[in-house]
């Protein structure tokens, strides 16, 4: 469970993030909506600590979480595709993990089995494509079984067979008690596996809602995920298709 109160985060003379009061439960699988730029990314790293606010707490799992400190051990994340040494293979990074974080190396011969990457498990970090360094991300993510769980854009680079893993994976972990929460652009994939949406723009909570509850009372005229979320966040239809050329 995600327990945020009061969170303020400031850069010199602007105000990056409000975030008042946000509560993420436990067995639900809640998206994170919102444009390039709103926030999404930041509220995540005030959750993990890797970002310091300026006043407010957040909570993982009732654990008060200081920034730059270690990662509460019941929260697993992966933010950043990029973060790999290219020279590493996928297990011997995910062993160094396993190890900085005090858990069993064994652990990782379970984590490869659970993303599909046992058999190419020995070969080299930047001889993976953009979807299976993803799926080393997740790994990493679920080492240490946890109780709360973050993906930034973990669809990003996945094919449809990856898709549908993807869809299956966060709809079993949620099921199983997990608390997940992930961002994505991709509305019909939220329409479909959705618990619950937060959409934010302009780095403050513009609307949380359980997915059928926002479904059953979309607007006049409105009948998709995509239309409540455009009226929500503000963005101008017309503007979301672009100008006519």
């Amino acid at each position: 469970m995600i327990e945020i109160r009061n969170l303020v985060l400031r850069y010199p003379g602007v105000t990056v993030l409000e975030a008042p009061e946000l509560t993420v439960a436990d067995g639900a699988l809640t998206y994170l909506l919102g444009l390039n730029g709103t926030g999404k990314t930041t509220l995540l790293r005030c959750v993990c600590g890797i970002i310091a606010p300026a006043s407010g707490t957040v909570r993982v799992d009732g654990a008060l979480v200081r920034a730059r400190r270690t990662t509460p051990p019941s929260l697993g994340m992966h933010l950043n595709y990029q973060a790999f040494d290219p020279r590493h293979t996928a297990r011997r990074h995910l062993r160094w993990i396993a190890r900085a974080r005090g858990l069993p190396v064994g652990r990782v011969r379970e984590v490869l089995a659970a993303v599909d990457l046992t058999e190419v498990a020995d070969r080299r970090l930047d001889r993976y494509s953009l979807g299976m360094l993803q799926r080393v991300g997740i790994a990493a993510a679920l080492l240490s079984r946890p109780q709360t769980l973050l993906l930034d854009e973990p669809l990003n680079g996945l094919d449809i067979a990856g898709i549908l893993w993807m869809r299956g994976l966060l709809r079993r972990l949620a099921d199983a008690g997990t608390c997940v929460v992930v961002t994505t652009h991709l509305l019909d994939e939220v329409e479909r596996n959705a618990d619950r949406v937060v959409i934010v723009g302009g780095g403050r909570i513009l609307g949380d809602h359980a997915l059928p509850d926002l479904m059953r009372n979309l607007a006049p005229g409105e009948s998709t995920l995509e239309d409540a979320y455009l009226r929500i966040a503000g963005v101008p239809a017309q503007s979301a298709i672009g100008a006519t050329v």
